[in-house]
Order: structure tokens, then sequence, then C-alpha cells
């Protein structure tokens, strides 16, 4: 393919993208395929002559569709967002075509400070604490992570580099290898199970401290575990709190628990996979009072920030202790500004060395819709999960299960957890919306998450009644 063919080829890709957002709800949501649908409909090996382009075109709606769940369908309402918009697919588009694997400064200087300047852009959008901020000389600063699970990851084993370099400063006739066997960390137990992962790969015990009526961690629990578990000679380190839990968006408190942390030298990771977007909105962001006390926080732009996956963006309070944790300098890698104290290389940061281009999908969503822009579509958001959290309400039959804060609505069926459940099949097995479940309290829940940009109030209503709809259904069927 030669740079006018290619000419060619964009325009009518554009054109195909266009017409499938333009008509995605015509499109039944969820796929109608079993296991190994797309083996048979392609050849068994690679070709060994070039095909025409057309046929390879054809092929998408012939192979690929088929197996899609249309996760930006006005009827996908499963897990959480999945952000998107045109800018940032532009965005995307000419960072594909750059193609810089921005490891270091010198390996494409516009990929690193594009990302330090678009990361204080959003911290002060989020009205974080300054020390969170690069800005010209502070010691904390912003990355972008490829999911919140990495910047969890990445946030314990910085935690438990910094432990182990403490204790050892003190006690250096004590080994890496003990001290890592005594070191515990710690979550909700609504947390994402990506947490208790981190403490797998970390090599670290894990513990879940059990929530509230609200499905939140408070500081008096919180410290109760502490204290038992430095008496049984366990050393304390990391703390992972989250505000919007994926179950039902409950928010730790992270007022009480920050300076328990801080008292104790425990690391804080503040965990705001969803929920972060909506602290762009003065009326959410007392949400995140207490940061100030973490060490750490995330957030995922790709879910709810119209920035396309992936980018999950990241603020250290002193980014020295995770640079401290992952720092190599082979020769290769090494550049001439690297000593100067001016320039960042974000291969210290991260797990992986590559990276991507991913700040110009924030510069070019920032630029393009504004903070103004941004917050309206936060807010329209919620307003749809409030009026749906009405429609529940109004309908004796259903009860609402959590308290409902942003853009999610956990509900079900007042009865037993196998009614729930048949009536959760016989929504997605009707295919034409999709919704996933969670546990609370023991009780088997609907969750409604507002996903799709394109979503309106009639999409919302008509999701309604189809739920309605399945409901009289199974409900007649059991009192049969």
């Amino acid at each position: 393919m030669d740079v006018e063919e290619f000419r060619k080829r964009g325009k009518e890709m554009v054109d195909y993208i266009a017409n499938y957002l333009e008509t995605i709800e015509q499109r039944q949501v969820y796929p109608d395929v079993e296991p190994g649908y797309l083996r048979s409909l392609i050849p068994e090996e690679a070709p060994d002559e070039p095909e025409a382009y057309e046929n390879l075109v054809e092929d998408i709606e012939r192979v690929i569709m088929p197996g899609i769940t249309h996760w930006h369908s006005p009827y996908f309402y499963a897990y959480f967002p999945a952000a998107s918009s045109f800018p940032a697919m532009l965005a995307d588009m000419l960072s594909g075509a750059i193609g810089c694997i921005g490891f270091s400064w010198s390996a494409s200087p516009a990929c690193t400070e594009l990302e330090t300047v678009m990361l204080d852009w959003l911290g002060k959008m989020l009205k974080l604490p300054k020390d969170f901020l690069a800005g010209t000389d502070g010691q904390g600063g912003g990355v972008i992570q490829g999911t919140a699970s990495e910047a969890t990851l990445v946030a314990l084993l910085a935690a438990r580099s910094r432990m182990v370099k403490q204790i050892q400063t003190n006690n250096p006739e004590r080994s890496e290898a003990e001290i890592i066997s005594k070191l515990v960390a710690y979550s909700s137990e609504q947390a994402h199970s990506s947490v208790e992962r981190a403490g797998l790969i970390g090599g670290v015990r894990m513990k879940k401290i059990p929530t509230d009526s609200k499905f939140a961690v408070r500081g008096e629990t919180f410290w109760k575990t502490l204290e038992e578990d430095k008496a049984a000679g366990l050393i304390p380190f990391y703390f992972c709190a989250t505000l919007g839990t994926t179950p039902s968006c409950a928010f730790d408190r992270i007022t009480e628990l920050g300076p328990i942390c801080n008292e104790l030298g425990v690391w804080m990771h503040v965990d705001a996979a969803y929920a972060g977007s909506a602290f762009i909105c003065p009326e959410f962001r007392p949400l995140l009072d207490g940061v100030e006390f973490a060490d750490s926080f995330n957030f995922n732009p790709h879910k709810w920030l119209l920035v396309n996956f992936d980018c999950s963006t990241m603020w250290l309070k002193k980014r020295a202790d995770i640079i401290g944790a992952f720092k190599m300098d082979p020769l290769y890698l090494t550049h001439d500004h690297q000593e100067s104290g001016l320039v960042t290389d974000y291969r210290h940061w991260q797990i992986p060395l590559g990276r991507r281009f991913r700040s110009l999908k924030l510069w070019f969503v920032f630029r393009t819709y504004g903070l103004r822009g941004l917050q309206a579509h936060i807010r329209k958001f919620v307003s749809l999960a409030k009026e749906f959290e009405s429609l529940v309400r109004s309908d004796e039959r259903f009860e609402i299960c959590a308290d409902v804060v942003l853009g999610l609505v956990c509900f079900r069926l007042k009865g037993s957890n196998e009614l729930n459940e048949t009536l959760l099949k016989r929504i997605n097995s009707a295919r034409r919306i999709h919704l996933v479940p969670c546990q609370l309290a023991g009780s088997f829940v609907l969750r409604f998450a507002v996903c799709a940009r394109a979503t309106e109030a009639r999409h919302t209503r008509e999701a309604w009644r189809h739920i309605t709809e399945m409901a009289s259904e199974v409900l007649r069927e059991t009192q049969r």
C-alpha cells in the first residue's frame, strides 16, 4: 500500500467508522456466537500472496462484527464506560502514525513533555494538591499507565521497595526476603480483583478490610486490623483505598484512613478508576477530599472522560519513590540530558519499557471539549442514572441496593438470588440490552451503568421497559 492508496483507504475507513457509530444502536448489543465461531470463517494459515484490500474490508462484517460486543451502543449498560470520542480517535491515528516508543525523553521529547504537562492540566482540573503536580520544580508528578491495574501494581511495588529500604537503613542485618515475608497490604473487600492480583505479583500477603453498610472501609475497622497485625509481628506497608468500587460505586472514607496511613508510614494509594472523572465537577469534588494524605492516586480517563482506551492517569506525591523502585540505566538507554534534572524518563515510572504517545489523546480532547464540555458529559450520565433510579423506585417489585452517587444503579427484584439470576439471564439472552451482576451483602444484584456517549433518556427508558417486561415474565413463571 503506497501513500496514495493509504489516503484513499484511510478516508474510506473513517467513513466506515462514522457509519458504524452513527448506526450502532441498530446492531444487536451482545453477540449471538459460540466459542470458536471465528476459526471456521477464515483460513487455517496466512496467505502466501497478497490479497485485495477490498476483500479484507468485506470480511470485517462477515468475520469480526458478528463477534463484537458493542460497548458504545446506547443499550450497553455492563461493567463501566469505555470512553470514546472523535477527537481521541483522531489523536490515536496520529499517535499510530508517529509511532514513537517514548521510554525516555530523548526517544521523543514531545512524547514525554506533553504527558508531563497534560497530567498537570488534568491534576488542576481535579484540584489535586500541588504536591502531586510536576510544575517546573515539584517533587511529584503524573504518568499515564495502561490501566488502573498497572497503577495499583506499580504503587504496591514502589511501596514495598520504600518499606524494605527504610527497614534496612536501621537494621542492615535484615534481608530483603525476610522483610518481604512479613509485609502485608490491605484493600477493601469491595476492591477490584486487580488489587489482590497486585499482591500476588508483588509476592506479599493481601488482607481485605470489611466494609460498613454503605460498602465503604472506615478508619476504626482499618485501625483495629493494623493493630492486630502489628502485634502478630507483621509489617503493614500498603493500603489501596477505592473511590467508586466496581460492584456498587462505594467510597472508602479516605479522610479517616489517610491520617492512619500517614501516622504508621503505610503507603496509601487511591484508586478512583471510574469515579475519578467526576471529580472535575465541583459538586463531586468533595468525594476526593482526603487525597492530600495519599502517596499516589489514579483514575481512568478511558472510562468516562472521552479518551479512548488505554489511558490511566496516575500521580505520585514523591516521584523519587517510584523511580527508586524501577530505575535501570543500561548504556543503550542513556542520553546526554538524563543527569540534567530537567527531563523525565518515564520508563522508570512503569512496568514496561516501551510506551505509546497517549498524551495526544488528552491534548486533543481537552482542547476540543474544554472543561465545561467535559463537565456537561459527566452530568448527563449522572442525570440519566438518577432518572433510571426513579423508575426503579416507582415499581414496588424492585429495590435499590446501594446509594446512586454517579452513573451506576444497583437494583434487584425483591426476592431470592435465584429469582434475580433468572431475570438477568433472561435479559441478556434477549440481547436487546446488556447487564452484568455483582454481589452485595450476600445478595445477587443487577448493575445498570450508563456507558455509551450516545446514550439518551429514550434509551434508558426503553431499557427499563424491557427489564420490567422480562421481570413480569419471570414472576409469572415462578407463581405457576
